[in-house]
């Protein structure tokens, strides 16, 4: 088991790279993630030489949603228990949708339930030839209640209900196609490296980016 679930630096340009780590389980999330990717964004929101936080999973896959194991733990607490625990699931995904910093979220692998909840909040996604996505809770009996608004914003209504409906898996020329990633490039190390620098060199400054994305957020919403 990993000892930090969660793992962040923040180099000389002011890239912050944020990683899922728990990869004997692909990085499936429990308190201990949500808890991780919260204290990190605590953490990141206090440097003031941020630019843009590059998100990623530690190991083959991206993120495989939440741990099943600890899902059914949590089923027989009290009410307010678990709403708590949908709470801080809903505010780790909101405070990436609202990060007023550029987010990449970088995909190679699977990505499934959460996980593709967590890349529709950030800004750009990269998928590796490899990525497959799926909104699976459909399979364990589970709703998908808390990304759905992320899903409608990044493939729209009418692919959310095919794929909400089915929990079919897709790949990431698919995702490229219905709005779920932006590029889709080789799985190998390098290239991933090469189109992250693509991104960054092409990219505004730091008040600019900030502002064209979340404020495109807040306008929708009223």
């Amino acid at each position: 088991m990993s000892a930090n679930p969660v793992l962040w630096n923040l180099d000389e340009r002011g890239v912050a790279t944020v990683t899922l780590n728990r990869p004997e389980v692909n990085n499936a999330y429990d308190a201990g993630l949500i808890h991780g990717v919260l204290q990190a964004m605590d953490e990141l929101g206090n440097k003031s030489g941020l630019r843009v936080v590059v998100l990623k999973g530690n190991g083959k896959h991206f993120q495989a949603g939440a741990d099943l194991k600890w899902i059914n733990a949590v089923r027989p607490k009290s009410p307010d228990e678990n709403e708590a625990v949908s709470r801080a699931t809903f505010e780790a995904v909101q405070r990436l949708n609202t990060l007023p910093i550029p987010t990449v979220a970088l995909v190679q692998g699977g990505c499934f339930g959460g996980g593709t909840g967590v890349i529709s909040a950030c800004d750009v996604v990269i998928a590796a030839d490899n990525a497959l996505f799926s909104i699976t809770e459909v399979r364990w009996g589970l709703t998908a209640a808390i990304i759905i608004p992320q899903l409608c914003d990044a493939i729209g209504v009418r692919q959310v209900r095919r794929y909400a409906l089915t929990g079919e898996r897709f790949g990431a020329e698919v995702a490229r196609r219905i709005g779920g990633a932006v590029r889709c490039i080789g799985s190998r190390r390098r290239k991933v490296r090469g189109a992250v620098a693509g991104q960054r060199s092409r990219g505004p400054g730091r008040n600019q980016a900030a502002c064209a994305g979340k404020l495109v957020w807040r306008n929708e919403r009223g």
